[in-house]
C-alpha cells in the first residue's frame, strides 16, 4: 500500500506542478519507426497548466486557454481556433499523460535523483502500449517522456527544463501582413 500512495503522490504532485507553476525548456522530439532511421525534432516549451507556448520546425503554437494560435512561417499564416478537449491533448503530451494517468496502471521505481513513472493502458486497442514519464524527484520537473506504439516510439527528451517565476503570454501577435484565417466558432 506505501508504494502505491508514493505513486499517486509523485504522479498527482508532477500534475499539480504544472498546473501552478510556469515550466520553460529546450528539447528534441525523437521519433523511431521499427527499424527506420530515427527523426529529430528540436523545440521549446513553455507551459503552465493546459496554458502553452511551443515553437518546433517552422511552426509556432500557442494556447492561451482559450484559443488555440498556430503560426507557419512558410506561409505566413495564423490559424486561430477554439480546440475541443481531445484536440488539446493530441496537441500536449503532458495532458495526454495527465488523461491516460486514470485509464492506466501505473508503476514507479527510482533510479537514482529520478523517479521513473510508467502508464500501461488497461486497454490497449488505441495503440499506445505504455507512457514513460522520467521526473527528477526533488524538484518535480519532467525530463523525459516517451510513448511506445505497436511500431513507433516517440521520446520527448527535455533539455534544462526549469520552473521559472514570470508568465509568458500564450498568445501570438501577427505580424501586420500576415493572413489570419480565423476558425473559432
Amino acid at each position: 500500500m506505501t508504494i502505491f500512495l508514493t505513486i499517486l503522490t509523485i504522479l498527482s504532485s508532477f500534475f499539480a506542478n504544472l498546473e501552478t507553476k510556469t515550466m520553460q525548456s529546450d528539447f528534441v522530439v525523437t521519433v523511431r519507426e521499427s527499424a527506420d532511421t530515427p527523426m529529430n525534432y528540436p523545440g521549446q516549451l513553455t507551459m503552465s497548466g493546459q496554458c502553452f507556448r511551443l515553437t518546433m520546425l517552422n511552426i509556432e503554437a500557442a494556447f492561451d486557454g482559450k484559443t488555440m494560435y498556430m503560426y507557419s512561417g512558410e506561409t505566413d499564416e495564423l490559424t486561430l481556433t477554439n480546440p475541443t478537449q481531445q484536440e488539446l491533448i493530441e496537441t500536449n503530451p503532458f495532458l495526454y499523460a495527465k488523461t491516460m494517468s486514470d485509464l492506466c496502471t501505473v508503476t514507479e521505481r527510482t533510479e537514482g535523483e529520478q523517479t521513473v513513472v510508467t502508464l500501461t493502458p488497461e486497454d490497449q486497442s488505441a495503440g499506445i502500449h505504455r507512457f514513460v514519464l522520467k521526473i527528477r524527484t526533488r524538484d518535480l520537473i519532467p525530463l523525459q517522456l516517451e510513448i511506445k506504439e505497436a511500431q513507433k516510439t516517440s521520446t520527448l527528451q527535455m533539455t534544462n527544463p526549469a520552473f521559472i517565476s514570470e508568465r509568458p503570454e500564450y498568445i501570438i501577435h501577427p505580424e501586420k501582413d500576415t493572413y489570419i484565417n480565423d476558425m473559432r466558432l
